[in-house]
């Protein structure tokens, strides 16, 4: 069997919704990765397994599926003829850090009411001149994704402990762009490198190096469909050159960066 992608992704002019992400594969296979954005993910056709904080699931039949910012996982078809899907990234706008707990423990929420207003909004995003309608289709989305999660209530004076894992996390997104070597780390954070890196993959469930990329590949993502060509968006996302960027671009997101910045310019 050729393998299939259909690809589509645009940043609409909607207040909460960083892009919008429609996609066709049959073969592809995501790595562990992380967002920045909550992803919202609703499967049109065969089905997706992915590992999220260290446990495997699916997408059952008229799911909806939340992957909360941060948190690592990857995704494969786990049918034969692949999978369509369509995905929306959220900002913190729509539901802040408290629901991340919860959308880790249950993720994939069995909500018809839920299912057809997230295909509702992907159809007004779909449309220009639809922002009111989106936006008002979206505030409804979030408010019962939040019935949904229910966080539990903050305990006061409670601060979890950071440790070496954290302040690396910290660090490297500091230094996202310009980078760090993992020796200049280990100074700045006085731990080992061997010590970093297996404290950081041990409370992150994802290795430093593939913590750095995906964050640059998300970053890449955005610029892309702000119309920036791939060749300027290598160097402001912290790639080392076009090339570089292609090559993690597709493996994380499953087309080129040029592709992908297409699909948005037809939306």
């Amino acid at each position: 069997m050729i393998p299939r992608q259909e690809i589509s992704a645009w940043r609409p002019p909607v207040t909460g919704v960083v892009e919008v992400f429609h996609a066709r594969f049959t073969e592809h296979a995501y790595p562990m990765h992380v967002h920045d954005a909550w992803t919202l993910l609703i499967v049109d056709d065969g089905a997706v397994r992915y590992d999220l904080d260290r446990r495997e699931r699916g997408t059952p039949s008229g799911t909806v599926s939340l992957l909360p910012p941060q948190i690592p996982h990857n995704g494969s078809p786990a049918t034969a003829h692949g999978f369509r899907k369509r995905v929306l990234y959220l900002d913190m706008t729509q539901l802040d850090e408290r629901f991340i707990g919860p959308a880790v423990d249950s993720p994939d929420l069995t909500d018809p009411v839920l299912r057809r207003r997230v295909g509702q909004l992907h159809a007004a995003l779909a449309n220009r001149g639809d922002e009111f309608e989106a936006e008002s289709r979206l505030a409804l989305i979030s408010q019962r994704l939040r019935a949904h999660l229910r966080p539990m209530p903050a305990v006061p004076g409670a601060a979890p402990d950071r440790g070496v894992a954290q302040d690396l996390r910290d660090l490297l997104d500091e230094r996202l762009i310009e980078g760090i070597t993992l020796e200049e780390a280990a100074r700045l954070v006085h731990a080992h490198p061997a010590h970093l890196v297996r404290a950081f993959s041990a409370a992150f469930g994802i290795a430093p190096h593939q913590y750095v990329t995906s964050r640059r590949v998300d970053r890449a993502r955005r610029l892309l469909l702000d119309g920036q060509p791939p060749r300027e968006v290598a160097t402001a996302a912290g790639f080392y050159d076009q090339s570089h960027l292609t090559r993690h671009f597709k493996r994380v997101v499953g087309t080129t960066p040029g592709r992908y910045a297409h699909t948005g310019a037809v939306n």
